[in-house]
């Protein structure tokens, strides 16, 4: 029976998750060094060095908003290449100091790159992915980011306080050629190209955005909105709460619970449907935040990273793999693109409104209104998407839905 079934850890999925792990690794790396840079070797100031971690996320979603439009006619492969190219070569301009706007361009330019390429990988992914498998496959396949978030910042900490700036961007410039390199050994296959420019022309917003992965990417847009609360305040949590030492094994708890779980939910997704994880993970996603609100002692604060890595770490999986199967091949370099847009958005803005809410709430509080808001989020996912594919026989998912 286990011989019928396609093949999914095939040579190309593991050199397009590689590129993913190395190009998310520098990514949470610089995310955490480039501040402290910019104040030290630069004289920034505190916002100023927020600025240049903030306009890295605008040229990401500029990168991708742009590629998934253009994506069909280019071809996935090249713009894969051009992405890495850029990519690696804004890398090694971290080398040159020309002062902050110089070091602010850089990371626009950086981050347009990282869209590029990233939306290439999810786009490739996508493709080589058996169509019985897309759920399990897309499960891997971010898990390469999952680690990625988990093993960049204690990377990026652990160099700049034990080496200088310049091994920090020498490790990084290492792992972008490494990827340029990887990435030779990609067989994209084409797809029919009868499709292709009729898809393309105009500048209507199907040009830009899949329409038939918006409704899943708002719910993606919201979550991702609640998990930025976490992502940016803990650290600031932890201390009101003297739970600093602690706090730093948060997102190794997190990465754990997806990395244990996200090889069962892919799996049901393809098997049961996307209810059968979403409604679960709206719930748990919610507890932890609940939880996390009242952590008093280190074993709460973990129980909470755990909950919210099997909550939040298995949607975003899922409502990725929702975009992508609800979407005609020649139309997932826009669904890909149109998910990552979305989820990005929630990161990157999310921690600018939310601190203006802090203040008035604290962030207990702050944790107890978001695990509230997460479960509330269910009603809309069930209107938008959760109803329509409760009409679909549990069966039928791998055959209708793709």
């Amino acid at each position: 029976m286990n011989q019928s079934r396609p093949k999914l850890w095939t040579k190309d999925f593991i050199i397009v998750s590689s590129v993913n792990f190395f190009l998310t690794l520098i990514f949470y790396l610089l995310m955490v060094t480039l501040a402290v840079y910019a104040v030290d070797e630069l004289n920034a100031s505190t916002s100023q060095a927020g600025l240049i971690s903030g306009i890295f996320i605008i040229g990401t979603l500029i990168g991708r908003l742009f590629i998934g439009r253009i994506m069909h006619s280019i071809g996935r492969k090249r713009t894969l290449f051009i992405g890495l190219i850029f990519f690696t070569l804004t890398t090694l301009l971290y080398f040159v100091n020309f002062g902050i706007t110089f070091l602010l361009i850089n990371r626009f330019i950086h981050g347009i790159a990282l869209g590029m390429a990233s939306t290439a990988t999810g786009t490739i992914v996508a493709q080589i992915i058996p169509a019985t498998r897309k759920g399990e496959g897309i499960g891997y396949y971010s898990m390469s980011a999952t680690l990625a978030t988990a093993i960049g910042p204690f990377i990026g900490l652990y160099m700049s306080q034990h080496t200088s700036f310049q091994m920090i961007f020498s490790f990084c410039l290492a792992l972008g050629i490494l990827s340029l390199i990887t990435a030779f050994f990609v067989y994209v296959p084409a797809l029919e190209s009868a499709t292709k420019t009729a898809e393309i022309k105009g500048f209507n917003l199907s040009s830009f955005i899949e329409p038939k992965a918006l409704p899943i990417a708002f719910i993606t847009l919201a979550i991702a909105f609640c998990y930025s609360s976490v992502l940016s305040f803990i650290s600031f949590y932890a201390i009101e709460i003297d739970l600093v030492n602690t706090a730093s094994f948060f997102f190794v708890v997190y990465a754990v619970a997806v990395l244990v779980s996200r090889p069962f939910t892919g799996r049901l997704i393809d098997v049961k449907g996307a209810n059968f994880i979403m409604y679960p993970a709206f719930l748990i996603f919610g507890a932890g935040m609940l939880l996390l609100s009242s952590a008093d002692k280190s074993s709460t604060l973990l129980l909470a990273g755990f909950l919210i890595g099997l909550g939040f770490g298995n949607m975003q999986s899922s409502t990725q793999a929702i975009a992508v199967k609800l979407t005609p091949p020649h139309r997932m370099g826009l669904a890909t693109s149109t998910f990552f847009i979305f989820l990005d958005a929630g990161l990157g803005f999310g921690p600018y409104l939310l601190g203006f809410i802090i203040p008035l709430t604290g962030y207990s509080t702050l944790y107890v209104i978001i695990g509230v808001v997460i479960l509330a989020t269910s009603i809309p996912y069930y209107f938008l998407h959760g109803k329509k594919e409760s009409a679909v026989e549990p069966s039928s998912h791998t055959s209708t839905l793709v």
